[in-house]
C-alpha cells in the first residue's frame, strides 16, 4: 500500500494516558500509532476509518520512555494504596511530633512547678 504523507514525529499529538500518537486524517478521523509500536521500530500509522496510511519520521532517541506494567491493575491500585498509606503515615508523624512537643512542654512546666515549690519551701 502507498503512503499518503510523511509526517514528522514532532507534528503528532500525544495522549500520555493511552500512550498513543495521533494525526488528523483528511477523512475526519485520526491516524494513530502507539508508543510501544514506535519503540518496536514501526513507523506506519493507520486510520481506522479509511485506507490511508502515513509514515512517521522519527529517531528513537526522541521517544519518551514506556511506562512499565500498564496492564497490571493490581500494581496501579497498589500504587494508589501505597500513596495513601504514605500520606497517613505522614499525618501520624505530624501528630506524633505535635504530641512530643506537647509532652516536652508539659515536662518543662512540671519541672518549673517543682522548682518553684522547692524554692518557696525553704
Amino acid at each position: 500500500m502507498s503512503i499518503y504523507e510523511e509526517v514528522e514525529f514532532e507534528d503528532l499529538d500525544y495522549d500520555p494516558v493511552t500512550q498513543t500518537y495521533t494525526y488528523p486524517c483528511p477523512c475526519g478521523d485520526k491516524f494513530s500509532i502507539t508508543l510501544d509500536a514506535l519503540w518496536d521500530g514501526e513507523d506506519i500509522a493507520t486510520c481506522p476509518s479509511c485506507t490511508l496510511r502515513i509514515e512517521i519520521i522519527y529517531d528513537e532517541e526522541d521517544l519518551p520512555p514506556l511506562r512499565e506494567d500498564d496492564d497490571d491493575e493490581e500494581d496501579e491500585s497498589g500504587g494508589a494504596e501505597e500513596e495513601e498509606e504514605e500520606e497517613e503515615q505522614g499525618e501520624h508523624k505530624k501528630q506524633d511530633d505535635k504530641g512530643e512537643e506537647k509532652k516536652e512542654e508539659d515536662d518543662h512546666n512540671n519541672i518549673a512547678s517543682v522548682l518553684q515549690k522547692s524554692l518557696t519551701v525553704k
